[in-house]
């Protein structure tokens, strides 16, 4: 039997490839964040976009405009990429 973080990761991947197979590469992120959100939806996977993200500075919280791409089920945080090669800045 699967852990819950084992299945949710397979569902993820999933609809990840399906979008892929669909679409294919070289379209840009939005387009992918559209359309993963629009498979996660058919699968009945909960999710969040565009979650703000905030930075702890010395006790401080503050707003400093980072957003999570994708949410799942507040557990997995998805960060879409559209790239030709992964740069060790898309590894940070």
């Amino acid at each position: 039997m699967l852990k819950e973080e084992d299945r949710l990761s397979k569902e993820i991947i999933g609809a990840a490839i399906e979008v892929h197979r669909h679409l294919g590469p070289g379209l840009l992120e939005s387009t992918y964040e559209e359309c993963l959100c629009k498979e996660l939806e058919i699968r009945d996977i909960v999710f969040e976009r565009q979650k703000p993200l905030a930075v702890v500075y010395k006790g401080i919280t503050l707003d400093c405009g980072y957003k999570l791409d994708i949410v799942v089920e507040d557990k997995v945080i998805l960060e879409l990429k559209s790239v030709n090669k992964i740069e060790s800045i898309h590894e940070a």
